[in-house]
């Protein structure tokens, strides 16, 4: 049986003998990389770079390499970044502005994700210390 991957000539593939040109859409340019909107974003979310990592479903030296040494976001892994991180995939690649996120405090989110842990009982407990705390400091700064 001949060779049935037959190499053509180039004239054959392209009528004026010429290679097609790769097209590139470029990401739209902005003041800040993503990388750097990447580690506002994980930090803002009050997560450290293992904890995004473990979300993510990556090592954390993936993550690390993504805050440190690509200027470009992994296309496959975009929309689940977007998710963990609680914006849109626009506003991770900077298309779209972001409003105010809310700074989140991650060891706390570590301790309630370990009160969660805890048998029902002790969840009860926990609650009821962290409600009465609350409504003691509501009471002392007079808010509602």
């Amino acid at each position: 049986m001949k060779n049935q991957n037959r190499h053509y000539p180039v004239s054959l593939i392209h009528p004026q003998g010429e290679t097609m040109p790769g097209r590139k859409y470029p990401l739209p340019q902005t003041k800040e990389p993503f990388r750097d909107r990447l580690i506002r974003f994980r930090k803002t979310g009050g997560l450290s770079q293992k904890d995004f990592a473990q979300a993510v479903g990556i090592s954390p030296r993936m993550a690390a390499y993504y805050e440190t040494e690509t200027h470009h976001p992994p296309t496959h892994l975009l929309a689940v970044f977007a998710k963990v991180l609680g914006v849109t995939a626009d506003q991770l690649l900077g298309i779209e502005k972001v409003k105010t996120l809310k700074q989140r405090d991650s060891r706390l989110r570590r301790l309630l994700e370990e009160v969660e842990q805890l048998p029902p009982v002790e969840r009860k407990h926990i609650a009821k210390s962290l409600e009465n705390s609350l409504t003691a400091w509501k009471a002392q700064h007079g808010k509602s």
